[in-house]
């Protein structure tokens, strides 16, 4: 009697609510996934986040609860993939006291944003704040290094009584290219390139492209002293560290030639190093004379993040229940290759779906892959306990949500990107289980809408895969060792497993899914 009230106990008013739904309950799981999944780029929109920060009190402004007095003395300055609806925003709100702004923005994107019907993220024709186009194919060029130019001489400008609203996004290293005199931005390029190639980290791309350029590693804040600078950032970087996204303009971040030296001489680039470039990095440092003074950026920048990974989920956690599923959030920093991301999900999925206890390996497996995978063992034993109590209390259907940003070992030349590619691998480990709607379905998608050099933003998969692609004559290991995923899944039942949202005018990352369905309950 106690085990039939437990059961009864156990299952949440939302859960049950959602049984009701009859219209919710004829939606198939992949619609489901596809819906949570649009809820999640829904709430990291860049005009949604810039209007979330804002609060505006008549003559001032509210931003992460400190207030600034407004008396015709705003001016503005952006760079990245999703500034421009941000700048159209903020214009909005905040437009009376604005007076110029700059900003630096992909090159096409103005001209995009009106053949797709999203005129609320162009500016008005009247604005005071001048767009510039640049960074063509992802890559700094002459018209984004314009645009940081003009960007410094507005930050130089200002005086105590100014308010500088800087608005960052993905994107935005390559539209503010302002390489130190007297490095060129080809021979900047050209060792950054080359350091990529030698197997250098992002995190020492960063260090690198900061010692070169005038406004990266807190030169933005630094030039615009000694006003008061505002960043809003939307951040498309594990962990939102401010000195890291868009390579931190408005975060002091100190670099020291001898760090950069020891970083090119890891990678043998010593020698090869243009003579503008062993210019620079022979100067004294710190970069800036006054940077003893930890005052100078501590008291007048305030690093704002607005719209994250986590936002993200959150919201697709509001849209699971909605569609009467328990929501978990495993973690917003999954990471590392896909080959291992995909084991995880996999043995989750089985450790969730399993009608008897599962073997303690499963678990002992789960918890080994934390390290490969960014996951901390806390919040695994946490995904696994809450998973194990909905599989044996009768909590009904669950949600697995994740986010971050794998990475593929590439093998092949095939077209496609890790969203692809891990649900292609997913689908592998997931054979065995049952089929939807009794089994569970993963999602994984770019919320930036393209994965690789595709218009598919990712791929839903479920425990039919292999079977499915065999019947249709398609052979998974050769896809997969071509990382040919795109081609695999446009094959495959005419491409009805894509995931292709279009233009979703964000980027906070990728959103991974795994809708797992109820478990039948047996009460002796």
């Amino acid at each position: 009697m106690a085990r039939v009230l437990s059961l009864f106990r156990a299952q949440p008013f939302l859960a049950l609510v959602g049984r009701r739904k009859s219209p919710l309950c004829k939606m198939s799981l992949d619609s489901r996934a596809r819906e949570v999944f649009a809820a999640a780029v829904e709430a990291v929109q860049p005009d949604t986040v810039v209007r979330q920060s804002i609060e505006r009190k008549e003559d001032s402004v509210i931003i992460d609860g400190h207030k600034f007095t407004l008396k015709h003395n705003l001016h503005l300055v952006g760079f990245g993939k999703a500034v421009l609806g941000m700048a159209a925003e903020a214009e909005r709100i905040l437009g009376d006291h604005l007076v110029r702004g700059v900003i630096s923005v992909p090159h096409g994107i103005q001209q995009t944003l009106q053949q797709h019907g999203r005129d609320h993220l162009l500016l008005k024709e009247n604005s005071c704040i001048k767009a510039i186009e640049g960074a063509k194919h992802n890559l700094p060029d002459a018209d984004a290094q314009k645009a940081a130019e003009r960007i410094k001489q507005l930050a130089c400008e200002l005086t105590e009584k100014d308010l500088l609203l800087v608005l960052i996004s993905g994107g935005g290293s390559a539209l503010l290219p302002a390489p130190i005199p007297p490095i060129s931005l080809q021979e900047k390029l050209d060792v950054t390139r080359t350091l990529a190639a030698a197997g250098a980290t992002i995190q020492e791309l960063n260090t690198v492209r900061r010692a070169l350029s005038f406004l990266k590693g807190g030169g933005l804040a630094h030039y615009a002293q000694p006003a008061q600078v505002i960043a809003l950032i939307l951040s498309d970087v594990i962990g939102d560290p401010v000195d890291f996204i868009a390579s931190g303009p408005t975060a002091r971040s100190e670099v020291w030639p001898e760090e950069i030296m020891s970083i090119l001489e890891r990678y043998k680039q010593l020698n090869s190093l243009p003579v503008s470039v062993k210019d620079v990095l022979s100067r004294p440092s710190p970069r800036w004379k006054d940077n003893n003074d930890e005052s100078d950026t501590s008291g007048h920048v305030l690093n704002t993040v607005i719209g994250s990974n986590s936002v993200a989920l959150q919201a697709a956690g509001r849209r699971v229940r909605e569609l009467g599923f328990r929501p978990v959030v495993l973690s917003p920093g999954v990471c590392g290759d896909v080959r291992s991301v995909s084991r995880l999900y996999g043995l989750l999925a089985h450790f969730a779906s399993s009608r008897e206890e599962p073997p303690p390996e499963v678990a002992a497996e789960v918890l080994s892959l934390g390290p490969e995978v960014g996951v901390e063992s806390w919040d695994l034993c946490r995904t696994m306990q809450v998973l194990g109590e909905g599989r044996t209390e009768g909590w009904g259907a669950t949600c697995l949500l994740a986010g971050g940003e794998p990475t593929v070992e590439l093998t092949g030349k095939g077209r496609g990107g890790r969203n692809q590619e891990l649900a292609l691998r997913v689908g592998l480990e997931l054979r065995g289980l049952e089929l939807p709607p009794s089994g569970p379905v993963f999602l994984s998608g770019g919320t930036d809408g393209q994965d690789g050099p595709t218009d598919a933003a990712g791929a839903i998969t479920d425990g039919g895969l292999f079977e499915e692609a065999q019947a249709q004559g398609l052979n998974v290991d050769d896809f997969l060792n071509n990382n040919d995923s795109f081609t695999f899944f446009s094959r495959l039942s005419s491409g009805k497993r894509l995931l292709v949202p279009g233009l979703t005018c964000t980027n906070v990352m990728d959103v991974h899914i795994l809708l797992i369905p109820a478990i039948p309950i047996e009460i002796k």
